[in-house]
């Protein structure tokens, strides 16, 4: 029986008008460029900087932080596009996959099988470390782990019924402090609420939301904890 195979990973962004740019801003030739790439443990030959200023060749993750280091620049603006994925920020970042690993403290192969699938399924302090040492926003971290969904559902929750049973799984979403994100709950929670009678004494029903309830979440995070990376 034939083993199904592990997606493959997406070509390494790269901008080849933007290494090109800044090598002509250095004034290297690329005879210069593949000497300081071998200092920084990468050895080819000049025609591979060619071939990547043509578009003829992409160089791969270790030739992307190589070839940054060797132009001086940062690795995000030879991508030339915003980090979409986890490997994105981890190459912006200039870290393998093994360092990264190492920094958030999960095994190698977790990291790998979160690149590759998209899906994200540390515990909150697994998911702190690695928002901070992908330099994440929260709000990229939910997007880029694909818990958009599972967070969209927990609000949702909260709003319908009591805060505190989802406050659990949201932190494990959201890496914010507890007392930050109970605040927030409440005062979600506390917005859809209407009296069931005016001017009686019943209690307080709950609004249905018209519009997806991360847009505010985010909002109220952002100003309950403004110290946060949201």
């Amino acid at each position: 029986m034939r083993r199904s195979s592990s997606p493959a990973p997406a070509p390494v962004p790269f901008s080849r008008q933007a290494a090109r740019a800044h090598r002509a801003g250095l004034g290297l030739t690329p005879e210069q460029v593949a000497e300081a790439m071998a200092a920084h443990g990468v050895r080819l030959l000049p025609a591979h900087v060619l071939g990547w200023e043509s578009g003829e060749i992409r160089p791969g993750e270790t030739e992307l932080i190589a070839l940054a280091r060797a132009l001086w620049c940062p690795v995000a603006q030879l991508m030339g596009v915003r980090p979409t994925s986890l490997r994105d920020f981890r190459l912006a970042r200039e870290l393998s996959r093994d360092q990264a690993a190492a920094r958030i403290g999960v095994g190698a192969r977790t990291y790998a099988d979160a690149e590759l699938t998209g899906r994200w399924t540390g515990d909150a302090d697994e998911t702190r470390a690695l928002a901070e040492t992908l330099g994440l926003t929260l709000r990229d971290l939910v997007r880029i782990t694909g818990a958009e969904e599972e967070l969209e559902q927990c609000l949702r929750q909260c709003v319908a019924g009591r805060w505190q049973p989802q406050l659990k799984p949201v932190a494990r979403l959201v890496p914010a402090p507890r007392e930050a994100l109970a605040g927030v709950l409440a005062a979600l929670q506390a917005e859809h609420r209407v009296p069931s009678h005016w001017g009686g004494t019943a209690p307080e029903e709950p609004r249905p939301p018209a519009a997806p309830v991360d847009h505010r979440f985010w909002a109220l995070l952002a100003t309950a904890a403004p110290d946060l990376p949201v």
